[in-house]
């Protein structure tokens, strides 16, 4: 949006400087009966106050013409500086640039990641997404909010380096525009978090997103309890509840605290955190296919733990059965350390040779 109003501002004062060209031809054209190229000069000349002087004697029309025009050009001359000067000194046409060159990015990106808002939980999440390798298109109505964000902590502008490192992609918009999904890659894009202040906001970011990619996985914020129907009917495959799970989590670390900082050390907001990883039938390698949980041996060869298993008809699986076969649309949730995991991933993932 702020690209497209600066860039409106600039193509404004090409058409009044073109038009003023045209409007000054003609005039001088018709009422003094200038040949073409007589009457390109003597606008140019007008226009830049140079005072050559008449190639002959203007009537009294003629004059009160060039009178006309000049104080026409005034104006026209002082936006086009004003605008010309704010592109050059103050950065504008370089920060076009940027954004230019960051949709043409975009464009390329496949099967990436948006989210909708940079507040706490936008933030959160991207910072998730970015430490999962993920890649995330941020679509943001406030470039100062996004610019005061990096700028405290890497120094550079917004499309600079970012909160888990490596360049913010960011869309500026109004997230409930189809306009502004587009261009962020929508269409393109394998999930949405929406996570605005607002919950009709997210509800017609859900619905909009929903109808422009049939297939995208949608995850949506949700201040009070009466909008995760709304959000769910509107497209949404989950609802999340900010308020009410800090509520719960406050709860139950006085009922149960070595749960929940076990689930603490899950979820990374410890110290010493482990990582939950899941791995699907299909990325498996190949050769281990048919194997049962027990041969595949994931503890002896990695350190890390099978803790549950999601079959494919939807059944959740806690501690699988060691004579368990999986199999296709299967989904393997296995916990370890950062190390651990590490080595799951090169030991059992296929590789796949593009």
């Amino acid at each position: 949006m702020i690209k497209r109003i600066n860039i409106n501002r600039l193509i404004l004062a090409g058409i009044l400087s073109g038009s003023s060209l045209m409007f000054g031809m003609l005039g001088f054209t018709f009422i003094e009966n200038y040949g073409l190229i007589d009457a390109f000069y003597m606008t140019v000349t007008t226009i830049a106050t140079v005072g050559f002087g008449e190639i002959h004697p203007f009537s009294a029309a003629g004059r009160l013409f060039v009178s006309v025009f000049i104080i026409y050009n005034l104006v026209v001359v002082a936006y086009l500086v004003s605008v010309l000067s704010a592109f050059i000194f103050d950065g504008q046409l370089q920060k076009i640039y940027r954004m230019f060159r960051t949709d043409q990015e975009i464009k390329r990106f496949s099967g990436h990641v948006i989210v909708c808002g940079f507040g706490r939980n936008g933030r959160r999440a991207y910072q998730e997404l970015r430490a999962s390798g993920a890649r995330v298109v941020v679509i943001e109505s406030s470039e100062e909010l996004m610019k005061s964000i990096t700028d405290g902590h890497t120094g550079e502008d917004y499309d600079g380096e970012g909160l888990a490192g490596g360049k913010i992609f960011t869309v500026f918009g109004d997230a409930t525009s189809d306009n502004v999904l587009k261009q962020a890659g929508v269409e393109r894009a394998s999930a949405l978090i929406t996570s605005l202040p607002k919950d009709a906001d997210n509800v017609f970011v859900a619905l909009s997103a929903r109808a422009l990619n049939p297939r995208l996985k949608i995850i949506a914020r949700a201040s009070l309890k009466t909008s995760e129907s709304k959000l769910l009917f509107a497209g949404a495959n989950s609802v999340v509840m900010p308020d009410e799970i800090g509520g719960s989590h406050m709860a139950k670390l006085v009922v149960r605290p070595e749960v929940i900082r076990f689930l603490d050390l899950i979820s990374g907001l410890s110290a010493d955190k482990l990582r939950l990883e899941e791995m699907t039938f299909e990325q498996l390698r190949k050769d281990l296919r048919g194997a049962s949980i027990r041969q595949l041996d994931v503890r002896s060869l990695t350190g890390a733990t099978v803790i549950g298993m999601r079959t494919a008809s939807g059944s959740l699986l806690v501690s699988p059965p060691m004579d368990y076969v999986p199999t296709p649309g299967d989904v393997l949730l296995v916990l370890g350390s950062e190390e651990q995991i590490q080595r799951f991933e090169v030991a059992f993932r296929h590789l796949e040779i593009k």
